[in-house]
């Protein structure tokens, strides 16, 4: 099957968004004299499902700059992770293991880390077409400085319009035929050992 390929704009696009999320992360960052450093956590080991096509391809972007030698070192680490997370799941328990792009506590591919990689951490919230709201707390380091600081106005980031771009950038990347491509639930280890996505057609 015919690789998807993302076109110089929409990358453009989707680095626009990941821009757009990123200066109201460090909005709230600032605010709450929030950051990661010295953080006895580690977010990397929670078990994160990727849901869009257009993130798949612009990961494997990321992969594709990776010498030879790396790249097999990365398959290999994505390996383990899919059998010892099978395991865990087997056993009833929700995976917590290293993100195989994670090499001594540093992102391998951080420009092309996926869109929840660039949220995890302070408050957001989520608003549906049909008024239904969604509110993420953060991570419990954030909560603790919230709990703390509750003279402090909280403004969450608010991710509507950000993925309202990305949903609409994903069915344009894949030629507004989004309902006919199975809906993805993959870790990062998936994405990774099953190479880029694939049009439905060759």
């Amino acid at each position: 099957m015919q690789q998807l390929s993302l076109t110089t704009a929409m990358t453009a696009e989707l680095e626009a968004i990941y821009a757009a999320l990123q200066s109201e992360y460090e909005r709230l960052a600032t605010a709450l004299q929030f950051t990661c450093e010295g953080c006895p956590d580690n977010c990397c080991d929670s078990y994160f499902l990727h849901h869009t096509y257009i993130e798949w391809a612009y990961f494997w972007q990321g992969i594709e700059t990776l010498a030879e030698n790396e790249r097999a070192q990365l398959i290999q680490r994505a390996r383990i992770y899919q059998k010892e997370a099978a395991m865990a799941q087997a056993r009833g328990e929700r995976p917590q293991l290293m993100c195989p792009v994670n090499v001594d506590g540093l992102c391998l591919l951080y420009r092309h880390r996926l869109l929840v990689c660039r949220t995890h951490g302070v408050p957001a919230m989520l608003r549906w077409p049909d008024g239904r709201r969604a509110h993420f707390p953060g991570c419990f380091r954030c909560q603790d400085i919230v709990q703390q600081r509750a003279d402090l106005p909280i403004r969450p980031v608010d991710r509507s319009q950000m993925l309202q771009r990305l949903a609409c950038l994903e069915n344009a990347f894949l030629e507004n035929q989004r309902p006919l491509y199975p809906k993805l639930r993959h870790t990062i280890a998936e994405m990774i050992l099953k190479g880029p996505p694939s049009m439905l057609r060759g």
